[in-house]
């Protein structure tokens, strides 16, 4: 009998799960659920839809689940294993004060953690809630990231010593080093403001049982949700991975870690043992549905007037900073338009130079990547606006490169289904699922599309 795994997709905008057969990686059924919006959210919120999203697949036996969530978001327990306040996601930006205050209290945290630090990492909203909550500061017991808690919650345990993670998701805290796989206690307790012992989640390594719910089916250690897409997706060493979803993120598997002293690089740990050097931008597809919206087009008409439009946009650029702006690093940044004219300002331009924007961003992001020795073999692009035809071409002409489009799937979900069947089948590595054939997108490169690129990196790095 085929033995079933389950994989769980916690994301900011909503719960995931799929199944799937251990051996064979054939899709079972699927589920989802929506989560609350927002940049601080009860988690409970999570635990509610998780449950809601396993119970409409519940008619199939589970042999095994893993968890993977958003990044960095900080779950802050009292000793009753209570939430403190709402979970601080890796969106919300009140921390920029906070990430200065620790990279200069230690100027090579890059060199420790791997990444120096943005107001997205756990360690900084530690300290936030340090300086400006101090009375919840004094209550916490442990601090877990969302995969963490929702594994924990999944056991039905309450003691804080079964709490556990991986060393890619903890390798967004800014308090792990993913090099020797150990927190780095000294700048947690500075964070926190205290040198109370504190509970942090066990390291726990890929490819073992990590526990068993209150059910009895055994668990995987779950990781962050860009290492779990990589897994999924079957991102290999020397691929480079840009993922537009709410934000856009260029990363890379690499065999070395990397430490970026700008901060633009986050020196992250993947699914397997390599590394995922990561540069993030916290504007993509949610700038595509801003503009089609206010044009009054649809998605598939907003696309169609982006190819309409000539490479360039005819001199119109748009800086697509709408939620502030990660890499680089301009939490208060604001969107621009730049070069506008009587003549170009038309629709047609006005959403090629939305697309032209986010791509530049993510060119942008992989050049910083690329200064620290990482070299690419691969694109592969990926995420919801991934299925877009103008997205596509443009991010093939605009990188000068060959493109490669796997089928839409919930890779996040999937990169955990295979960590949940590698922990069941007790192999040395991962298993190789068949997936559906991907789609080969050409560039096609017109006079003055380098020219473009470039003048949008002269306008990124000038903001």
């Amino acid at each position: 009998m085929s033995q079933i795994v389950a994989g769980v997709d916690s994301s900011t905008q909503s719960v995931k799960v799929v199944l799937r057969d251990a051996e064979s990686g054939a899709l079972i059924a699927q589920s989802s659920r929506p989560h609350p919006d927002g940049t601080e959210v009860d988690p409970q919120a999570w635990k509610v839809a998780l449950e809601g999203a396993l119970s409409d697949i519940s008619q199939h036996r589970i042999d095994a689940i893993s968890v993977a969530g958003q990044q960095h978001g900080m779950v802050a327990l009292d000793r009753d294993g209570s939430v403190i306040r709402k979970a601080l996601l890796w969106n919300d930006t009140r921390s920029s004060a906070e990430a200065d205050e620790l990279n200069r209290e230690f100027p090579t945290i890059h060199k420790r953690t791997g990444s120096r630090l943005v107001a997205s990492f756990t360690a900084t909203k530690v300290r936030w809630m340090s300086k400006h909550e101090p009375e919840n500061a004094r209550k916490v017991a442990a601090i877990a990231l969302p995969h963490d808690w929702l594994s924990w919650q999944l056991s039905g345990s309450s003691d804080f010593s079964t709490i556990f993670t991986d060393r890619s998701d903890a390798s967004g805290t800014g308090y792990f080093d993913p090099s020797s796989d150990q927190y780095c206690g000294d700048i947690f307790s500075f964070a926190l403001g205290s040198t109370e012992s504190i509970h942090l989640p066990a390291i726990i390594k890929p490819g073992i049982i990590a526990s068993l719910t209150k059910t009895g089916i055994p668990m995987a250690c779950g990781a962050g949700d860009n290492a779990a897409a990589a897994l999924g997706v079957g991102a290999k060493v020397g691929d480079l991975v840009i993922s537009l979803g709410t934000s856009g993120t260029a990363f890379a598997v690499s065999s070395t870690g990397t430490h970026d002293p700008s901060g633009e690089v986050a020196g992250f740990a993947d699914a397997t043992g390599n590394f995922l050097p990561l540069a993030c931008t916290l504007n993509a597809a949610k700038v595509f549905a801003t503009v089609a919206t206010t044009l009054g087009l649809s998605f598939e008409d907003f696309s169609k007037s982006a190819l309409q439009a000539p490479p360039g946009a005819d001199g119109l650029r748009m800086l697509p900073h709408l939620d502030g702006e990660r890499t680089p690093n301009r939490p208060d940044a604001r969107g621009q338009f730049v070069g506008i004219t009587h003549s170009n300002f038309t629709r047609e331009n006005i959403a090629r130079s939305a697309i032209e924007g986010v791509v530049a961003g993510m060119v942008y992001a992989w050049r910083a990547v690329e200064k620290l020795g990482v070299k690419r073999e691969r694109i592969l692009l990926v995420g919801g606006a991934a299925r877009n035809a103008a997205v596509q071409q443009i991010a093939a002409s605009m990188f000068g490169s060959e493109i490669i489009v796997p089928e839409p799937g919930e890779y996040v979900a999937d990169g955990a289904a295979k960590q949940a069947a590698w922990a069941l089948l007790g192999t040395s590595q991962p298993p190789q699922w068949q997936m559906e054939k991907a789609l080969i997108v050409e560039p096609q490169l017109h006079k003055g599309i380098d020219a473009t690129v470039n003048s949008y990196l002269e306008l990124i790095s000038a903001i």
